[in-house]
């Protein structure tokens, strides 16, 4: 297996019954990067993460995971954590006594385990010595994210690990786990939210009804992208409306009722179209306040290509 590659699948089908839900799929996570896995309610997101946290086995296909072929036992590989449908947590138990029990399990010293760096990485050293049935979700989650860093991961598998994080929060779990990729740790995300997932992620999977529809760098997915619709904000709206219907390949995106003098346009367009308006709207001394995708290159992509699956399997 290439050293540069914390997963490794090819072909992997996964079926319950006479439902398939992986169907013949490829992945391939790199050491050091954050992997999106991104699809609708029922693509195969969770039981793609069970496959690597060892929760489930694989019925054909191949599946390397930190360079060693993955059999038919179920188990956590060596150098994998992470948590699918929300950790399992001791409610009756405070956030550090869960981590020691934890630390114990593994047959560690909970005094020399790293309890406490754990808790102070996710932000929860304030709240060390609460019970765990009293946190919020958010908490839950941030709690579960610090069992997985007590064993040291060189893999590191997430499911909604934001789910229930406020702001902060979220800014602040984002942080650790930018902090991992860069120390080595490859880390796979499965997020319903697209935000996160651009913030985040430098590739992604799609998933749509047990297939993979596309993976790589984001950066190819918004280059592979059909027309998105942009939002522009000018000091001068009717010459800013003037120089879109005269741009090429630019088509002015109204919703009913909106007026014409109105501050934004809704474009809808391609990348080097909508550069050539904004080179032009420059130009004639207009100034622009506001040039954002109104739905983002991610969310666009997967809209598209799920949409596209469900249409072929039907």
């Amino acid at each position: 297996m290439d050293t540069l590659h914390a997963v490794r699948a090819r072909a992997v089908t996964k079926c319950f019954g006479d439902v398939v839900a992986l169907d013949a799929v490829d992945l391939d996570v790199t050491q050091g990067r954050i992997h999106g896995l991104v699809g609708p309610n029922g693509a195969g997101k969770t039981t793609l993460l069970g496959l690597l946290l060892g929760l489930a086995v694989a019925d054909a296909g191949g599946l390397e995971i930190l360079g060693m072929s993955v059999g038919r036992a179920f188990g956590v590989p060596d150098g994998v954590a992470g948590f699918v449908d929300g950790p399992g947590l001791y409610p009756s138990l405070t956030a550090r006594q869960n981590l020691a029990a934890l630390a114990r399990l593994r047959g560690e010293d909970p005094r020399t385990a790293g309890v406490d760096e754990a808790l102070d990485q996710v932000g929860l050293t304030d709240v060390a010595d609460d019970r765990a049935r009293g946190f919020s979700l958010g908490m839950r989650q941030r709690l579960g994210l610090a069992a997985a860093l007590l064993t040291r991961p060189r893999l590191l598998v997430l499911d909604e690990p934001a789910n229930g994080l406020d702001p902060a929060g979220k800014r602040h779990v984002h942080g650790v786990l930018a902090r991992l990729a860069a120390d080595g740790t490859a880390v796979v995300l499965s997020s319903h939210r697209m935000d996160d997932l651009e913030a985040l992620c430098s590739e992604v999977t799609i998933l749509a009804t047990g297939r993979v529809v596309f993976s790589g760098p984001l950066a190819k997915l918004a280059a592979e992208n059909r027309e998105l619709d942009y939002r522009l904000r000018t000091s001068d709206p009717q010459a800013a409306r003037r120089l879109a219907a005269e741009t090429a390949g630019i088509r002015i995106v109204d919703d009913p009722g909106t007026r014409q003098d109105t501050e934004t346009l809704v474009l809808r367009t391609l990348v080097p179209a909508l550069d050539e308006l904004v080179a032009a709207v420059v130009r004639s001394g207009v100034a622009v306040r506001e040039l954002a995708p109104v739905v983002s290159p991610l969310e666009a992509a997967f809209l598209a290509l799920t949409d596209q699956r469900e249409e072929a399997g039907r």
